[in-house]
């Protein structure tokens, strides 16, 4: 890769201030999405090395815990600055690893520096509270304390800004952590230790390892040193994962899978509804946990929406996401390819209408047309199954209450979307979506300041805001009688 600063590529994992590879000497091998070439490897860390990255942060945890928030905040504070200033380097590490646009990968890295700000001076605040006694000689109070080591485990889809979004709070709150990248993207989490090593923390508060994602995984949730998980992922894993959790009662946070619905109403601002869906859709090739899975669209502004939705579909380019043009790089290995292009084509068979796409691209590799397919019903697999990829379904509905009914028809609960001018309406829909997260007239759902999250199967806890730093702390009750 074309670096200004070499020093960020790191083919070597970070366990308590050293970097170090797998004994022995297993790696794994990372291509780039755009054309199959090897980028380079990784370790793939045994079991027992990866419970030696837990000892470590055990080991340094009480230090850490006891350093006030005010300082753990200023090497918070010395991270997001290094990020900021490596900026174009991270965004090639990034796309050169996972395919998506540098514009993308920019505006990712400074979303994850956003977390590191925003947990940096959230850790000031996780405040106690005095309740009031139920008898004369008593004082109740409560104290929040970190919970201990925590793990987290990050997907593939936005490796530079969910490391910050689990690990910024857990630091914050006085936990020390072991990342776990994917094996599909380790270089950034990599990139991302190496300016944590510069920012200052101690060896073994912050730790990266590497590895195959059952080895891995089996440790950091039957080693009974971390207290606590965090994991976004597929659904199923994240059952196995909260299965493996049970036997030494972890706190746990999930952010699973989504089938978000994306709900049109006559009286909506077309333009602005069609303009959201193509960055809800189409960013990061569809490759999000809450993009539109299902457009919801009333019958009587259905042509008119779906021609502004072509309009801009017509304008994406397809490419290498290092090429300055690209707008839509490609799906991240072969499996997702094919299923993205099996839901279609089984969802073709069944009736529906591709107006735009509908087979893999002619670049070849891993590309796939910007899809849209028209005269779905909710009966077809795309519908029925996470799409994660480039496709856009089209349904209709009659009225507000078929709208709500066809939205929460689903075992997901993570993210949903209305564009409607009606007021009444707004709270109406808002209130009865099966969501953890609605976003009225507005894709843009992950801030750090709000609570990012699902119910049903799309998972368990908050990532950002106040919540965020919470999933990393307990409630301690202290009593003081004899007053």
């Amino acid at each position: 890769m074309n670096l200004s600063n070499q020093e960020l590529f790191r083919q070597k994992c970070y366990l308590d201030g050293q970097w170090l590879q797998a004994g022995d000497g297993r790696t794994i091998t990372v291509t780039n999405p755009a054309n199959g070439r090897t980028i380079g490897s990784a370790p793939s860390l045994s079991r027992s090395e990866v419970a030696r990255a837990v000892a470590a942060a055990e080991a340094a945890w009480p230090a850490w815990r006891e350093m006030t928030a005010l300082k753990r905040g200023h090497l918070l504070r010395n991270w997001e600055r290094l990020v900021r200033e490596n900026l174009e380097d991270l965004a090639v590490i990034l796309t050169t690893e996972q395919g998506k646009p540098l514009a993308e990968a920019r505006a990712e890295i400074k979303g994850g520096c956003a977390y590191i700000s925003w947990f940096a001076e959230e850790g000031r605040r996780a405040y106690g509270e005095v309740i009031p006694p139920n008898t004369r000689d008593r004082r109740l109070l409560t104290i929040r304390q970190p919970v201990g080591v925590a793990a987290a485990i990050t997907p593939w889809n936005f490796p530079m800004s969910m490391i910050p979004r689990k690990t910024a709070p857990a630091l914050a709150a006085g936990c020390t952590v072991v990342a776990k990248p994917s094996s599909m993207t380790p270089f950034s989490a990599l990139a991302l230790a190496a300016l944590a090593e510069r920012a200052g923390f101690p060896p073994g508060v912050f730790n990266v390892v590497t590895g195959q994602a059952a080895e891995v995984g089996a440790e950091l949730t039957g080693n009974p040193a971390v207290r606590k998980l965090s994991f976004t992922g597929s659904t199923e894993v994240g059952k196995r994962l909260m299965a493996q959790c049970a036997p030494t009662v972890k706190k746990i946070s999930l952010e699973l899978g989504g089938n978000a619905p994306f709900i049109v109403f006559a009286d909506a601002d077309l333009d602005a509804a069609a303009a959201g869906a193509l960055g809800c859709k189409f960013r990061n090739t569809g490759q999000t946990c809450i993009c539109t899975n299902r457009f919801l669209v009333e019958e009587s502004v259905h042509d008119a929406f779906v021609d502004r939705l072509l309009a801009r579909v017509k304008t994406l380019r397809v490419g290498d996401g290092l090429a300055p043009e690209t707008t839509q790089g490609p799906l991240i290995d072969q499996p997702s390819l094919e299923k993205v292009d099996g839901l279609v084509q089984a969802s073709l068979s069944m009736g529906a209408q591709a107006l735009a796409g509908g087979k893999r691209h002619a670049l070849g590799g891993l590309f796939y047309e910007p899809t849209v397919l028209d005269q779905v019903r909710p009966e077809m697999p795309v519908c029925q199954q996470e799409i994660f990829g480039p496709v856009a379904p089209i349904l209709t509905f009659a009225d507000e209450d078929e709208a709500v009914r066809l939205a929460n028809e689903t075992r997901y609960g993570l993210a949903s979307y209305v564009y409607t001018r009606d007021l009444g309406r707004f709270w109406r829909v808002s209130e009865k979506l099966d969501y953890g997260m609605v976003g009225v007239n507005e894709v843009l759902l992950a801030t750090c300041e709000a609570p990012f999250g699902g119910i049903k199967e799309s998972g368990l806890g908050r990532e950002g805001g106040r919540q965020g730093l919470e999933e990393f702390m307990e409630t301690k009750y202290v009593i003081l009688g004899g007053v």
